[in-house]
């Protein structure tokens, strides 16, 4: 029987040693809770500004906002800025507005990415724009690890943030921040 036992107890350690690493390796991206969000422009592909520079921060304010900064568009971004359209769409009465930021060295190449996603996805709510260069806006701490950085926040204060490494993002990730940036409205 120990002769079973070793092993068994050898494949349940290993497994928690696993699942610790996992946890471990979560990125942390983004601004904190409590922090207030800085102006930085932004080039709208797809909203109301289409074509011009701009600060969506800026327009929007002391409302409720999502941000997403990706450096990826995967079908797990694009189902969330499908749900954040949607989100906004239901938060009319409460001022909700959210934008997404291709972080990108290739704004041409990006563009057609979001045209495409904005097609595909039919977004009317949420603005799709660029931003020159992959790192981000310095002051919103984009981690290079993080492929995609979800900030809200409300009255100029941030509530939520989450950050995953690049192709990381899951389906139960994208309801796991939609509820998130659906509190932020409050």
């Amino acid at each position: 029987m120990f002769r079973f036992m070793v092993p068994a107890i050898a494949i349940v350690a290993s497994a928690g040693l696993v699942f610790a690493g996992e946890k471990a390796a979560a990125v942390k991206s983004g601004l904190e809770a409590g922090a207030q969000p800085s102006a930085f422009n932004v080039k709208d592909i797809t909203g109301p500004a289409k074509g011009t520079s701009l600060c969506y921060r800026c327009q929007y304010g002391a409302k409720p906002v999502s941000a997403v900064f990706t450096r990826e568009i995967t079908p797990e971004v694009a189902e969330l800025v499908a749900t954040l359209d949607k989100q906004v769409a239901e938060g009319k009465d409460k001022n909700v507005k959210a934008f997404v930021v291709l972080l990108t060295d290739d704004a041409d190449a990006g563009a057609k990415q979001l045209q495409k996603l904005a097609a595909d996805k039919k977004i009317a709510n949420v603005p799709l724009t660029i931003y020159d260069g992959v790192a981000g806006p310095d002051s919103y701490k984009i981690a290079k690890e993080a492929g995609v950085t979800v900030m809200s926040w409300n009255k100029m204060r941030v509530q939520t943030t989450h950050a995953f490494a690049p192709g990381k993002m899951t389906a139960e990730d994208v309801k796991a921040v939609a509820a998130d940036t659906g509190k932020v409205a409050g």
